[in-house]
């Protein structure tokens, strides 16, 4: 699976991923061949590309249950765009608390690590695919953390309304290939003049505000190389920091080029002092990071194909190594003590395609 631009793709692609419509509607389903009126509605609904298939690669598999979650996220996309306009226009929300308890919901019950696929974002719509990511990290780790329901609430509210200064910045400036410094300035402003419209609407949740702002002052200071300011972070803080700096490491846009999974997490576990240790852990649980089949490449330098993954350490998973063609499990094998999980293969031709019951017998395989 990769992605391709809006003005790159071509008739005969198929799709990795389904379309829905705001509605949950299925427009195109995932292994649907790419024609004109294809390609026409990718551009009339402001996509900037969409993930499609490679020549021979198999269509991935999907549970009834990844299918539901997908339909969910374009669906609360959509209902949080309509609130988030609501709220300029008015200064007041109608259904935001309502929507904060569907993401409540939603991922309450999950009790394994699920697998999550990143949106496609432009300009128009980036505000409210971040923020519906960012509400779904902080729901999966504030189940994890075990947060009493009012100060889950507050945390999904606080994920959902953060960027909202955002959506004040003009198009041309949001669409500009490379930020001088006064732009990112100028887009700053934006952002904190959306605490006090937060302020406005939350006024009998204040934790909503101390958490959009603590979350912002502590982000800014991480990418500017500044101290972290002084005071301790609400714990509803600590959750949107996380959520938001990893889908802003994972996400393609417009102007930056996605980190995998993997190598996001790292750069989140390397930094406890900005990043609370704990929250990554409960993040690092709910979520896969390396699927059986993924390709890698290791410290050794070697690649090797993902067999299983240890839950006890993402970075060391049971591996098959492509030039050796043997089975390893890097979290037991002493001769593989210092060797770990670099990055996954960037590109699907470095990909082996294996099947389960390969998967299965090369489990078994295992010599270490």
């Amino acid at each position: 699976m990769r992605f391709v631009k809006r003005e790159e793709l071509k008739e005969g692609t198929k799709l990795a991923k389904p379309i829905y419509n705001k509605r949950g509607v299925l427009l195109y389903d995932r292994g649907s061949v790419l024609t004109s009126k294809v390609i026409n509605s990718v551009h009339n609904f402001g996509l900037i590309g969409v993930y499609v298939l490679a020549p021979d690669e198999p269509l991935p598999e999907m549970t009834d249950e990844d299918l539901d979650r997908e339909k969910f996220c374009t669906v609360s996309e959509f209902s949080l765009m309509e609130e988030l306009l609501n709220m300029q226009r008015t200064g007041k929300y109608v259904k935001l608390r309502y929507l904060a308890d569907t993401y409540i919901s939603e991922f309450r019950r999950v009790d394994h690590p699920i697998e999550f696929v990143q949106n496609i974002r432009g300009a128009e719509d980036y505000v409210y695919k971040h923020s519906s990511n960012v509400a779904i990290f902080s729901a999966l780790i504030s189940s994890k953390l075990g947060l009493h329901n009012e100060e889950k609430l507050t945390t999904i509210l606080a994920s959902l309304v953060h960027d909202i200064g955002k959506m004040n910045i003009p198009m041309m400036l949001l669409r500009k290939p490379v930020l001088e410094p006064a732009d990112i300035e100028k887009m700053k402003k934006y952002e904190l003049d959306g605490a006090e419209l937060i302020d406005k609407c939350f006024m009998s949740i204040p934790g909503v505000k101390r958490a959009m702002l603590q979350a912002y002052k502590h982000i800014d200071a991480f990418e500017n190389n500044r101290e972290p300011e002084k005071g301790k972070l609400v714990l509803s803080s600590k959750i949107l920091i996380v959520s938001d700096m990893f889908d802003r490491l994972t996400a393609m846009d417009l102007r930056n080029e996605p980190m995998s999974y993997i190598a996001a997490l790292k750069v989140l576990i390397s930094n406890p002092q900005w990043f609370d240790p704990d929250v990554v852990k409960a993040l690092s649980s709910t979520i896969i990071f390396l699927s059986e089949g993924t390709c890698v490449k290791l410290t050794s330098g070697e690649t090797a194909i993902v067999l299983e993954t240890d839950r006890d350490n993402i970075f060391r998973p049971l591996v098959l190594l492509t030039s050796a063609n043997k089975v390893v499990d890097l979290a037991r094998n002493s001769a593989y003590r210092n060797v770990e999980v670099a990055d996954v293969a960037k590109t699907y031709d470095s990909r082996y395609v294996l099947d389960k019951p390969t998967i299965n017998r090369l489990k078994k395989e295992d010599g270490s």
